[in-house]
């Protein structure tokens, strides 16, 4: 079934993800053993955009009604691929240098964040946010180590993603 998480070797001997046509990298980041959501056709779909989002080397954006699981969805894929998610609980006191920081730290852990209701955040904020989540796509996809984010120099883990969840 090409819609299942599957973890497989690829060489040189390295951990992946199988999902439909993408691969992803394994995280190999141990979360213990607690619970996993309870997988519908609507999480299914949920995690089928996703890692073809982040095959793309872009971040996912679920939205929906309060309540439907979008960030327990992007919580629970980062667990099965062994990524470490960082949950950030959005609001209109947020600000873009607040923000820059916690997207620094993102990109050099290489941890993926989950922006829970994201759009709370004031659209003066949002257009600057938008250029640094766009620096960071970019340096993904050149492939490079180092890069410069707000006006420093950064080094990056290219398995960083940025997810934001919306609410109507």
């Amino acid at each position: 079934d090409q819609e299942e998480i599957k973890a497989g070797l690829q060489l040189p001997q390295k951990c992946v993800v199988k999902q439909t046509n993408t691969t992803g990298p394994y995280g190999y980041e141990y979360q213990g053993n607690n619970g996993r959501l309870v997988v519908t056709p609507m999480t299914d779909r949920c995690y089928m955009t996703l890692t073809t989002a982040m095959y793309l080397k872009r971040g996912g954006a679920p939205a929906g009604p309060a309540g439907t699981g979008k960030t327990e969805s992007v919580k629970d894929l980062g667990k099965g691929m062994a990524m470490y998610v960082i949950v950030f609980n959005c609001s209109d006191g947020l600000d873009y240098k607040s923000l820059g920081r916690m997207f620094s730290g993102l990109a050099q852990c290489g941890c993926w964040g989950c922006f829970d209701e994201f759009n709370r955040i004031s659209l003066e904020v949002l257009s600057v946010v938008a250029q640094q989540i766009q620096q960071i796509s970019i340096a993904i996809k050149r492939r490079v180590d180092k890069f410069i984010f707000e006006e420093t120099e950064i080094k990056l883990v290219p398995t960083c993603a940025v997810n934001i969840t919306m609410n109507p």
